[in-house]
């Protein structure tokens, strides 16, 4: 047999389709599943799938035009679900969203924490101020939002799950993200710290390093710190290894399944869900 003919380089397989939703399991049947942040981007798609998986779901968010409108699309959908309007900034507030939704259902059996701030700022012209709003959203309203919910937790005797939402910049991040950087790195030594302190409560405690995704917040960060225009996602997909920004439906799938028991004894994790590889080098 000779040598196969030349055929010239092989074409570019395109993007990475996105799967959208997947078919509905019961992985959260019968859960009360918080979701601070949960009226918009992330949060909001997170919210959606506990409710598609059997949960019901409170969400917290500062502006109840957002929150109100998606408790109304999950209703009608078929789902329960309540808006509570929490400034996460006010750690008495993270604490009280707790208590909101222990009133409301009596228990809390699933934390999520995916609200953020990603305001530019670097080492040199970071002021204190700034510095303060990262920790207050970043890491501060975690810490409390998981004091309040683990609590709960412990007191009825009963396991739990805490998924925290976190950034690939954590593990360095760009200049321009060092307020952003200092406070997610802290809560990825929390995550772990959480989870090592409640094991033997069988509460797990795990998190998600996302990276570039396709939010609402993005978009308007891109807009008000890059001058990006109409385009940028088409731009910034181009340039990625997959050919496509990070989906929210993908990451809450993600999600729900780390809050379900289908993740097993999984505790203290902390994934890098990015499409780029850390420490790989080109």
């Amino acid at each position: 047999m000779g040598p196969l003919p030349a055929t010239g380089p092989l074409p570019s397989p395109g993007p990475l389709p996105s799967p959208g939703p997947l078919p509905a399991a019961g992985l959260l049947t019968d859960k009360v599943v918080l979701v601070n942040g949960g009226s918009q981007g992330v949060g909001a798609a997170i919210a959606r799938a506990a409710v598609r998986e059997g949960a019901v779901v409170a969400l917290t968010g500062r502006r109840p035009g957002p929150g109100e409108a998606l408790v109304t699309e999950l209703a009608a959908a078929g789902g329960e679900a309540l808006f509570v309007r929490a400034d996460l900034a006010d750690a008495e507030q993270a604490k009280a969203a707790v208590a909101r939704t222990v009133e409301a259902y009596g228990r809390v059996d699933c934390l999520v924490n995916s609200a953020g701030l990603t305001t530019r700022g670097t080492l040199l012209d970071t002021t204190p101020e700034l510095f303060d709003q990262h920790i207050a959203i970043n890491l501060k309203a975690p810490f409390f939002a998981m004091q309040a919910a683990v609590a709960d937790m412990v007191g009825r005797g009963a396991p739990g799950t805490v998924v925290n939402i976190i950034t690939s910049s954590a593990h360095g991040g760009q200049p321009f993200l060092a307020p952003y950087v200092a406070a997610k790195a802290g809560l990825v030594g929390l995550t772990r710290n959480a989870a090592h302190a409640h094991r033997h409560d069988r509460v797990r405690v795990n998190g998600l390093n996302i990276g570039w995704t396709a939010t609402e917040g993005e978009d308007a960060t891109q807009r008000a710190f890059h001058g990006a225009g109409d385009d940028w996602r088409e731009q910034a997909a181009a340039r990625l290894p997959m050919g496509k920004l990070g989906q929210p439906d993908e990451i809450a799938d993600f999600v729900v399944f780390l809050l379900s028991e289908r993740s097993g004894v999984v505790t203290g994790s902390v994934i890098d869900w990015d499409q780029n590889v850390l420490g790989g080098l080109d």
